[in-house]
């Protein structure tokens, strides 16, 4: 008597993305929250002393990032290992400069502008603005991570997932920046 064992084969690759993209959307949806009750609770209203140079500086800053991301992630495509690391360098200098534009910057100056945490708009700027600021900062550390993989040689033209899967997350928290810029600094 022959028994035939059927195994299942499953596309890994197929897998990890249908999984970062249901990550994606699942954290897109709280970026949506917070977007929509910025204008349930403030309508189009905003501080005229917003530092208006600095909300564009900071994105131009993620938009270049968004472009060395994109490069570091075509160059292992091709098999360019020192592409991948230098753009991969840039990406998190970039990143890095955004942090500081935010956290060490525009969080400072915001309170001397009466916009504080506790109240009024400054609710929705500290949540909306920290809340980012820690999807970039945890890109970051991605990015290094992935950064010294690459050094180790760990990605190749036929095996960089771990390279598509931060600079697919990176260009995530670039696209909500593209909106929450708007929402904060330009909208009246």
């Amino acid at each position: 008597m022959s028994t035939h064992v059927s195994h299942a084969t499953y596309d890994r690759l197929a897998i990890n993305r249908l999984g970062l993209w249901l990550f994606i959307f699942s954290d897109a949806l709280i970026f949506a929250i917070l977007l929509i009750t910025r204008f349930a609770l403030f309508g189009t209203s905003r501080p005229e002393e917003l530092n208006q140079a600095l909300g564009l500086g900071l994105t131009v800053i993620l938009l270049v990032s968004s472009l060395t991301a994109y490069r570091a992630e075509a160059a292992i495509a091709t098999g360019d290992r020192s592409g991948l690391l230098r753009n991969l360098l840039l990406t998190i200098i970039f990143g890095t400069l955004f942090l500081v534009g935010v956290v060490g910057w525009e969080w400072r100056e915001a309170p001397h502008l009466g916009i504080v945490p506790q109240e009024g708009y400054g609710i929705a700027f500290f949540s909306m603005t920290g809340l980012h600021a820690f999807h970039v900062l945890t890109g970051v550390l991605l990015l290094l991570i992935v950064f010294f993989n690459a050094r180790r040689g760990a990605y190749g033209p036929d095996n960089y997932w771990g390279v598509e899967a931060a600079v697919k997350y990176w260009h995530f928290v670039d696209v909500v920046w593209v909106f929450f810029y708007p929402a904060l600094y330009l909208v009246r």
